[in-house]
């Protein structure tokens, strides 16, 4: 009999294992280019409702009131006008209602569980294993490996540090090993970008902080044997993070060529430290675009925003510094009531989906475009609301025409929690991990509570696949 426990180590086993084998050489050729994958998650829940198409006929908005599985062509109805950008993408896009996440930390904020499928919280110890976004990164490797951005909440919410630095990210390079993350636009393309800098004064830093990361990461490596327990794990961590960042400087300098075609140019008033939480979202969708054009990284994760962030720059209330936890108990600011704001930012948020996918498209690879190769995911980082549950994770999905899995033009409700056939986040990730090279039995924790249903959680999603 296969017990929870032996069942959560083969599939570990199975994700670890697959990441030393490095199957992307059986997917990456100058003809077949690797895939691309973008996380853009966002605070505060997503709403079930506010997915739905308003075209939809009653009996559509009773199964889906309902919760009842069923599957609608995009083409076929109207998109929610907050998804308006990318009416010229429906050919691209999926909508995923139904997948639940209760084995993640859910309520206001979730760290790195959306990402990861476990309960975390700001606890080191917490982080059990590599998030998603890292797993695929090794499947399909690059210089910087994963790259992450971040519109931090500048000590509200999780509390992670400065706006304008970097700090503790919402990604996981393994158990206890967290990511960090660029606050800013300005620190992300300085840093990103800076060993094709035309500023002596940069080229000369990024030479010195060569050195010094050498000598930190030998020290700081020898300290770690003299230590015990979470305290030495803590201290190589911090080893090993360095050691990745020499690492990808090494292949950096190799390709310094062609990322200095693809240096992002961001108008003036997008590097300074007084741009609103839109414009800075704009700077760095345009420093991820760069990233994946020059060949930088192959996986982005992007929080566009968080539980404490103070947001401004929203459509029509430019001025306001609006409390988006006060948002979430239907606060208004401005006149404007907190509906009404969650809709204009989740609209600037497809207006940037849109950016990116346009721009990909533009960009010629291997007869079709760059776009081809890649998706993104939209989704909440806590669940179905404010204050989620986890029984909902709702998702807007982008991918080109080379996507291993059936998506595009679809609107797919899967079955309600606890009903047959019913699927978790977990499922969502195997599903994405199996279709390009990682045979994993199930990424992600388990939800003990769907036990009683008898639901199977095991393998990916079944109409996903081709």
């Amino acid at each position: 009999m296969t017990t929870r426990r032996d069942f959560l180590r083969s599939s570990l086993f199975s994700a670890s294992a697959m990441a030393c084998m490095n199957p992307t050489r059986l997917w990456s050729t100058p003809e077949k280019p690797p895939m691309r994958f973008i996380f853009m998650h966002r605070g505060n829940g997503l709403w079930p409702k506010v997915m739905v198409p308003p075209s939809f006929d009653r009996a559509l908005q009773k199964k889906e009131q309902r919760k009842e599985p069923f599957e609608a062509d995009l083409a076929k109805h109207e998109l929610p006008a907050w998804m308006s950008p990318l009416s010229k993408h429906v050919d691209n896009l999926t909508i995923l209602q139904g997948l639940s996440g209760k084995m993640c930390t859910t309520g206001h904020h979730s760290w790195c569980s959306s990402l990861g499928v476990f309960k975390a919280n700001e606890r080191l110890s917490s982080i059990r294993w590599a998030t998603v976004d890292f797993e695929l990164a090794r499947l399909f490797p690059s210089p910087a490996e994963h790259i992450e951005l971040a519109c931090f909440p500048d000590g509200g919410g999780n509390a992670r540090g400065s706006l304008d630095g970097i700090a503790t990210g919402f990604s996981a390079r393994g158990a206890q090993q967290p990511n960090y993350a660029f606050g800013s636009p300005r620190v992300a393309l300085d840093e990103l970008f800076k060993s094709v800098s035309q500023d002596a004064t940069a080229r000369t830093q990024y030479q010195l902080e060569r050195k010094l990361l050498a000598f930190v990461a030998k020290n700081e490596g020898a300290t770690a044997s003299d230590l015990a327990a979470i305290e030495k794990a803590k201290v190589q961590g911090y080893a090993d993070s360095i050691q990745a960042i020499r690492e990808r400087n090494r292949k950096i300098d190799g390709m310094a060529e062609r990322i200095r075609k693809h240096v992002p140019q961001l108008d003036e008033k997008l590097m300074t430290g007084e741009i609103n939480t839109f414009e800075r979202q704009i700077g760095h969708t345009e420093v991820l675009l760069g990233a994946l054009i020059s060949g930088l990284s192959n996986v982005i994760a992007f929080t566009v925003d968080e539980l404490g962030h103070p947001y401004t720059g929203i459509t029509g209330i430019e001025g306001e510094k609006v409390n988006m936890h006060d948002v979430g108990h239907n606060k208004s600011f401005g006149g404007v009531d907190a509906t009404e704001i969650r809709a204009r930012c989740r609209k600037h948020h497809m207006s940037l989906v849109d950016r990116i996918v346009t721009r990909l498209k533009s960009v010629p690879e291997a007869g079709g475009t760059m776009f081809d190769n890649t998706m993104l995911c939209y989704f909440p980082d806590g669940g179905e609301a404010h204050h989620s549950h986890g029984t909902e994770y709702p998702f807007v999905v982008l991918a080109g025409d080379n996507a291993k899995l059936q998506l595009g033009g679809r609107y797919v409700r899967l079955p309600n929690y606890g009903k047959p056939g019913h699927k978790t986040l977990g499922n969502w990730y195997t599903t994405l991990l199996n279709a390009y090279g990682n045979p994993i039995e199930h990424y992600g924790a388990v939800d003990t509570g769907l036990d009683k249903f008898g639901i199977n959680q095991l393998g990916p999603i079944a109409q996903f696949l081709p």
